[in-house]
């Protein structure tokens, strides 16, 4: 059985016995309940700490676990009904808006309800994460000399070194020096915009794109004008015409697997996007977030846009998350000449700097043999669920059409017919049992039709898909 699944199981079993003892009762041993309900000593001790998180239990070290005193009566809520007044109350010539729709990234992180199967997460599931090898860097970490000290706020220079040779390439573009390190690529896209872009300034991004990005050019008080994207990635001649037209200094793009629509930049195409960019004074910022994620028969990778700029154009985000755990959330920008220096002012104050336990548990990870042995096992494996997936919507779903079948990322982009409301079909599927994303949340302005986006990463295997394709060919099938 999975672990996660049994100490649920363990845990909901246990929360229904504990009428059976008085308050202050003595539970039976760790021992007696592993040998009680055949499972293993972590999955017991995982659950009695949920119960104790939960105020059911308490442990006495050395004694055991007994039942906790039961909970006093909620307190009456006040009346926090003056808050909307002050929330909603604007200052003379206030920009940045104080409320955030995250709405759209809500969507990929909220965990299913129980018994749906979730096509919408942008994380690869456990039985493909390298937990094992997570583990022990992070046992590893613990015991490396001054582990807990307070580390460079720029970031270990070891991790630092590490990403510049991933992002630079073997030409050794970019420096050690040019990389700070960052909490994940959340935030790097935040201090990112934070620092090339004022309050109420034109943002061009993608269209389709990530709605988390859409929420952080909001939240901002930026405004993400969209730049649309084809099977080889962003059109030149529209993104000179926007930059033109909207007088923007920033453009965010996703060369390698856009999300959503897997697109890699065509190679004709990369040298006119950064000269067009560098023509209108502006920077190009360059979220790598699927650079581990590519399939096994997605051949050479191209280099990254920062590899190949000369002139401080690039501002290069970069994440560990997305192949390894969601928890692991370290990554890395990179820049060169004056701008690094504000991003790194951005940084320190927004959070001084990441976790040092946290760096060198992922420098003890990306350095050990089991990296790459993890890196060749999801290319395998997410290749293998994107055939699966990919067949069945064809035979099962014909309504639903996949433009292009990317070699690389977690996700695909299925077009509906025209009249249908991805919404609609999007809410259906959840009762249906399949969590899946609708696709306007991932355009900033009118979309050109109805999308919804399938995510192969975050279930068990191929069962599940199978499974969820089955409980979709249930709905009324898109005209």
């Amino acid at each position: 059985m999975y672990e996660r699944s049994s100490v649920a199981e363990l845990a909901d079993s246990l929360r229904s016995e504990l009428d059976r003892y008085s308050v202050g009762g003595k539970l039976p041993s760790s021992r007696a309940l592993v040998e009680r309900h055949r499972v293993s000593p972590v999955t017991v001790s995982r659950a009695l700490a949920q119960l104790a998180a939960e105020g059911l239990v308490v442990t006495r070290p050395g004694a055991g676990v007994f039942r906790a005193l039961p909970r006093t009566a909620e307190p009456v809520p006040g009346d926090t009904s003056w808050q909307e007044v002050a929330l909603s109350a604007e200052g003379a010539g206030e920009v940045v808006p104080r409320s955030v729709d995250a709405s759209g990234v809500l969507a990929c992180l909220a965990a299913p309800p129980s018994g749906v199967i979730g096509l919408n997460s942008g994380y690869l599931h456990p039985s493909i994460q390298p937990e094992r090898a997570m583990a022990a860097a992070l046992a590893r970490a613990g015991r490396r000399p001054g582990a807990w000290e307070r580390p460079p706020m720029e970031g270990l220079p070891e991790l630092r070194d590490w990403f510049a040779r991933e992002i630079g390439g073997a030409a050794g573009a970019v420096g050690a020096a040019d990389v700070l390190v960052t909490a994940g690529g959340q935030s790097a896209l935040t201090t990112a915009l934070r620092a090339l872009a004022p309050p109420g300034a034109p943002i061009l991004v993608e269209s389709p794109t990530y709605p988390g990005l859409l929420a952080i050019a909001r939240a901002s008080g930026c405004r993400p004008v969209p730049v649309p994207v084809d099977a080889e990635g962003v059109r030149p001649e529209l993104l000179a015409a926007a930059f033109e037209a909207t007088g923007a200094r920033v453009f965010v793009c996703q060369p390698l697997f856009q999300n959503p629509t897997g697109a890699v930049l065509a190679p004709g195409r990369r040298a006119e996007v950064l000269r067009i960019a560098r023509a209108a004074g502006a920077f190009v910022v360059e979220d790598d977030y699927a650079r581990a994620l590519g399939h096994d028969d997605a051949g050479p990778l191209p280099p990254t846009l920062a590899a190949e700029d000369h002139d401080g154009v690039v501002v290069h985000v970069r994440s560990l998350t997305k192949a390894t755990s969601p928890s692991l959330r370290v990554g890395a920008l990179a820049a060169r000449g004056p701008v690094l220096d504000r991003l790194r002012a951005i940084q320190i104050v927004d959070s001084f700097f990441v976790s040092r336990p946290l760096q060198e548990a992922a420098l003890e990870l990306v350095g050990a043999p089991a990296w790459p042995r993890h890196l060749r096992s999801v290319a395998a494996e997410l290749r293998h669920r994107r055939d699966l997936l990919a067949g069945a919507l064809r035979r099962e779903l014909p309504g639903l059409t996949l433009p292009h079948l990317p070699s690389g990322g977690y996700q695909l982009w299925a077009r509906m017919a025209e009249g249908d409301d991805d919404a609609a079909f999007a809410a259906a599927a959840l009762r249906a049992g399949v969590a899946v994303a609708a696709g306007r949340p991932y355009f900033c302005a009118e979309p050109p039709g109805p999308y919804v986006r399938l995510s192969f990463a975050g279930v068990s295997g191929a069962a599940e898909l199978g499974e969820a394709v089955r409980r979709l060919r249930s709905l009324r099938a898109p005209a």
